[in-house]
């Protein structure tokens, strides 16, 4: 019997003991170390992991429906907050038994498989915008969740991906955003095998009045500091992949081409470093 001071009081009722790694009771938070598997899986099972205390209250202030919330005994005076603005069944296991069924060390003490909402329409979110990045081919997770946090902390409207973009809610993404990757809102562009595909779907931000700024350390490129914009002006910046940059196509697409002035002797920056570095200059 679990001695939690546990509000209101039908929640006691919601916990359920877990004594075997195999109940299938858990199949949303099996194998979540294997990548390749959970990028496929979650977004066809419309599900996403959500880890820790703070991430998983931020996902429900932001309206994610819980499915369930998987945690050990001494976490649950810390999460029943949270659990009493939900309705999802409550799994409580030992430790080890959260590793074998996980794959890994729980060490944020819980773990909750949220339900995804409907991806945002690009046309609608470009309407009531002013400041967007739009990512092309940043498929790793880190950066992508680096990349949410700078945009929620520096004031960006929203941020666009293109089709070959990481998930920004796969477990890794939305913990280094920390869940901001639930306050910034986003879409998917080019995605729609009835619209324009990528990046001709570029051409739906230059409708909607935004100017297209590539970001690339070209030599060629405007030195940042030396943007002006007109005022009341929309602006759109394009980030390309760790390496290769934005592609050609997404090149020619731009308005604009601007860079990070450099220090001698480095070419250039993260992308998630640069993410922050240009939001920051866009939106002061």
């Amino acid at each position: 019997m679990l001695d939690t001071p546990l509000e209101p009081a039908d929640l006691a009722q919601r916990l359920v003991r877990i004594e075997e790694p195999d109940d299938t009771r858990l199949r949303d938070y099996v194998g979540l170390t294997d990548m390749q598997l959970r990028t496929r899986t979650e977004p066809e099972a419309g599900l996403f992991i959500a880890e820790g205390e703070k991430v998983i209250e931020r996902a429900v202030d932001a309206g994610y429906p819980m499915r369930s919330m998987l945690l050990s005994d001494k976490w649950l005076p810390v999460m029943a907050p949270v659990l009493a603005r939900t309705s999802a069944p409550v799994y409580v296991a030992a430790s080890d038994l959260l590793e074998r069924v996980t794959g890994f060390h729980v060490h944020r003490g819980a773990l909750a498989a949220m339900g995804r909402l409907p991806l945002r329409d690009p046309a609608e979110l470009l309407e009531r915008s002013r400041r967007v990045v739009v990512l092309e081919k940043v498929n790793n997770h880190t950066n992508i969740g680096a990349i949410f946090r700078s945009a929620a902390a520096l004031g960006m409207d929203a941020v666009l991906l293109a089709p070959d973009c990481a998930d920004p809610l796969y477990r890794r993404a939305v913990r280094v955003s920390m869940g901001t990757v639930f306050a910034v809102p986003y879409a998917r562009l080019g995605a729609d095998p009835a619209g324009p595909l990528w990046p001709r779907a570029l051409d739906l931000l230059a409708d909607s009045g935004y100017r297209r700024l590539a970001l690339t350390p070209a030599p060629d490129a405007i030195d940042l500091r030396a943007l002006r914009l007109e005022k009341g002006q929309k602006v759109a910046l394009l980030l390309g992949s760790e390496g290769d940059g934005l592609s050609p196509r997404a090149l020619a697409a731009c308005d604009l081409r601007v860079r990070i002035p450099m220090s001698e002797g480095v070419d250039s920056l993260n992308v998630a470093a640069a993410a922050a570095v240009a939001c920051y200059a866009l939106t002061s």
